[in-house]
């Protein structure tokens, strides 16, 4: 009994002038958002949400604009805005939440060693994740697409 050979994963996915869409394709990879650039959008969405949620029962109707908590709110959003807006691909977006993430270094520099060591310790991590060549190249391609969409 011969052995039935598979045909070329590349011969599958020809599109109509010849170019490859299959998975892996130099087109296909720029174009595809890195699970790690997804998971550190879905967790600055999350905490902006939660954030946002617990610090807006801080608000009281004899002092609504206790200008702390009008700021803390402000932040949480500017968390939500930022992740949301790296998981659509732009650029302007993954400043703003390193941004966002050296300025809560700072803020806990006035706090415990502990604390700065933890912020400090994220904001590697993130700019890490968010400068690192995959990302690069995914936040390039998705700034092209929107440049040449009518």
């Amino acid at each position: 009994m011969a052995a039935r050979r598979l045909p070329n994963v590349d011969s599958i996915f020809q599109g109509e002038r010849g170019a490859t869409s299959a998975i892996g394709s130099p087109a296909d990879t720029m174009n595809k958002r890195p699970l790690s650039v997804t998971v550190i959008g879905c967790i600055f969405v999350a905490a902006g949400v939660i954030g946002f949620a617990y610090h807006v029962t801080e608000f009281k109707t004899q002092r609504p604009f206790e200008y702390d908590i009008v700021w803390v709110c402000l932040l949480r959003l500017l968390a939500i805005l930022g992740g949301v807006f790296v998981l659509r691909g732009h650029n302007w977006a993954r400043w703003l939440l390193i941004i966002w993430m050296a300025f809560h270094v700072i803020l806990s520099a006035f706090h415990s060693l502990s604390e700065l060591v933890a912020h400090g310790l994220l904001f590697a991590v993130i700019a890490y994740v968010l400068f690192r060549p995959q990302a690069a190249a995914y936040f390039r391609s998705a700034g092209a697409e929107r440049a040449q969409t009518p």
